[in-house]
């Protein structure tokens, strides 16, 4: 890991695609965090019931004590005032306004971790992620294996019919792949263009 500064806060995003370990990286953070005696707190959308209606948990059944919330403002008023560290998981549906809020946080001397997607299932920029990534101090990419060909993965595809941009899912839902393996539903918008570059 970095050396992390001293006396300010800063912003790390966890990123990548499903089943990529995103939110256990998160947990592993966190948890460092709280055995470094600092205090923390974790914040998750209250639309993410996957596993748990209150608790951040991973793929790998890792778990976390947290807080579900609809807008990230929210973080303000259950903010303590001895809190260092806040964890944000599944950091994409939140909006435009969670950059924000994590700079207003940051700013204040807070370490802020957030996890989320960082490309939706067509393989596009899900924002606000790559504005929270170029606000940040620093960013992981996680990959996942394609369970196509087995080669690293950074797409979620969606293996379940559906007209919304968003759509919680986990194991049934969607499956990793890789950038040949993905396959971007036609009848969804444009997925990103490839240039052909040789003949």
């Amino acid at each position: 890991m970095h050396q992390f500064p001293k006396d300010i806060g800063w912003i790390e995003v966890i990123c990548g695609s499903m089943f990529s370990g995103k939110t256990e990286e998160l947990i592993r953070r966190v948890k460092r965090a709280v055995y470094g005696k600092q205090k923390v707190q974790v914040f998750k959308p209250r639309l993410d019931t996957r596993y748990d209606e209150t608790q951040v948990v991973s793929h790998s059944q890792l778990k976390l004590t947290s807080n579900p919330i609809e807008r990230a403002e929210e973080i303000f008023y259950h903010l303590e005032a001895d809190t260092q560290v806040v964890g944000i998981d599944e950091v994409q549906f939140f909006g435009p306004e969670v950059v924000q809020v994590c700079e207003a946080l940051a700013n204040k001397g807070l370490r802020v971790i957030c996890a989320g997607l960082d490309q939706d299932y067509q393989g596009r920029p899900f924002e606000p992620m790559p504005q929270l990534m170029a606000v940040s101090e620093y960013v992981t990419k996680e990959l996942a294996i394609c369970v196509v060909c087995g080669n690293p993965a950074n797409r979620s595809q969606r293996i379940l019919s559906s007209g919304e941009r968003v759509m919680v899912g986990a194991a049934g839902a969607y499956e990793p792949r890789c950038r040949k393996c993905h396959v971007p539903d036609p009848t969804e918008g444009t997925p990103p263009q490839t240039l052909k570059l040789f003949d």
